[in-house]
């Protein structure tokens, strides 16, 4: 397993500890749950040797990064915000670059829209725009997908259910949502994160405030959700989807769409029988991929938001 330096970082009101490679421009790369800054194990190295400061924390609530003064209710602008402070905190700039999984993407779309001088390009991975994202989220087939949005709001015993077993369930995501690759040594790193159950319980404290049953999907809900991270985005954007995510499935002429909402030079790609953690399991083609568009592409910081 490759040894990353570990650094630590004031942003939003938290130190964040990460784990960092190579020298230059920054590459901020955010995770989301149930993984940690591990699965970019693959990524950090090419984006070193591509010139780059590749940065990885520790989000919100996975130790070792600080934990939050409140870890019951993680909102999106929440994560909007940390995204933005560490962006300002690591230098970000013209030339940086944001890369985003999961709950990052969340963040990233949000940030790249509210604060357009931080980041020149931005790489997203499997969670597609605000918009998009609606149009899946209340289907039938995505509802059997996203059950757990539901089984956590069991707050008084999905805590202990997820420890049970040497941490089974979260083994079990993984298996659903990246089938086929052995999640062995990553289930291991979210198992360290979020052992202490004040982690834990800020892990799921994004499903507690986000997912509420008394307003998921209503108007207000939607508006508040597209203030934050919906709309377009001033910057070229990478997306890759795997067409075996079984966290969150897109059709071809879903992730076409998807550099409508982003800055010229955009390109968008659905990768064939890869899962919901694609950089884990075709890590040389995906970091080829992201390489060869940095290659071409060119950052812009456009006044504003389109």
């Amino acid at each position: 397993m490759t040894e990353f330096q570990r650094g630590r970082v004031s942003a939003n009101g938290l130190t964040f500890e990460y784990l960092e490679a190579g020298e230059g421009p920054l590459a901020l790369c955010t995770h989301g749950f149930p993984d940690t800054p591990h699965s970019y194990r693959h990524l950090l190295p090419a984006l070193a040797e591509a010139g780059f400061h590749a940065v990885a924390p520790f989000m919100r609530g996975f130790a070792p990064t600080e934990l939050p003064p409140l870890r019951h209710h993680i909102h999106t602008s929440v994560m909007v915000a940390d995204h933005i402070a560490l962006g300002r905190a690591l230098g970000g700039g013209p030339d940086a670059l944001l890369v985003a999984h999961d709950w990052g993407a969340v963040g990233a779309w949000g940030a790249l829209a509210h604060a357009p001088d931080l980041w020149g390009r931005a790489v997203v991975i499997n969670i597609p725009p605000f918009e998009i994202f609606g149009e899946n989220v209340v289907t039938y087939e995505q509802i059997k997908r996203s059950f757990y949005f539901w089984y956590f709001q069991m707050q008084r015993v999905i805590e202990d259910r997820i420890r049970q077993d040497d941490w089974a369930f979260i083994r079990d995501i993984w298996g659903d949502w990246s089938p086929g690759f052995d999640a062995t040594e990553d289930v291991g790193h979210v198992g360290e994160a979020l052992a202490d159950p004040d982690h834990l319980r800020a892990g799921l404290g994004y499903y507690w405030g986000q997912f509420d049953p008394s307003r998921f999907g209503s108007p207000e809900w939607v508006s508040e959700q597209a203030a934050v991270w919906g709309g377009s985005v001033s910057q070229p954007v990478l997306y890759l989807h795997g067409t075996a995510d079984g966290c969150h499935r897109m059709t071809q002429e879903q992730v076409d769409r998807v550099p409508g909402y982003c800055g010229e030079g955009s390109e968008a790609e659905l990768i064939d029988g890869v899962g919901h953690f694609l950089m884990l399991q075709r890590p040389e083609y995906v970091n080829g991929r992201i390489g060869e568009w940095l290659q071409r592409s060119t950052p812009r910081q456009l006044a504003g938001v389109r």
